[in-house]
């Protein structure tokens, strides 16, 4: 599903969820994409090594989730992101996953046309793993 958001039917409070899937053939396709090699996420002894239960998802695969929450949820197709700042607060688990993903309309810029909406995201503990904000223009 897709959603279609108009700009003058956004209201500040406006929220969307949705639950995003992070498994070992999406850490295995990031990983050919980004030609990120870090053991960290490839070497499960190394992460065990380094104090982690497991392998830790990749930062960006995790942040991938976001275009996900523009593109289709808030607003959807008529979206174009203008700037994202994202804080990982804990890693990310292929065991504590799905994530749970909330966007919630925090300002509206009449000028530009564009929202800011606050985000963040939880594992299957109910622990937020990441938040932050983004800036997302529509396209009229």
């Amino acid at each position: 599903m897709m959603n279609e958001y108009i700009f003058s039917e956004v209201k500040i409070g406006d929220t969307e969820s949705f639950i995003y899937t992070i498994d070992q053939r999406k850490v295995k396709l990031f990983k050919e994409i980004s030609g990120d090699e870090n053991p960290l996420h490839t070497d499960e002894i190394y992460a065990k090594e380094k104090g982690f239960d497991e392998n830790v998802v990749y930062g960006q695969l995790t942040a991938a989730a976001l275009s996900t929450l523009a593109g289709m949820y808030m607003p959807g197709k008529l979206s174009i992101i203008h700037s994202i700042e994202t804080q990982f607060l804990k890693p990310v688990f292929i065991s504590k996953c799905p994530l749970q993903v909330t966007g919630i309309v925090k300002d509206k810029d009449e000028r530009f046309k564009t929202i800011t909406l606050k985000f963040e995201m939880f594992n299957t503990d109910n622990v937020k793993v990441c938040k932050g904000k983004m800036r997302i223009g529509f396209l009229e």
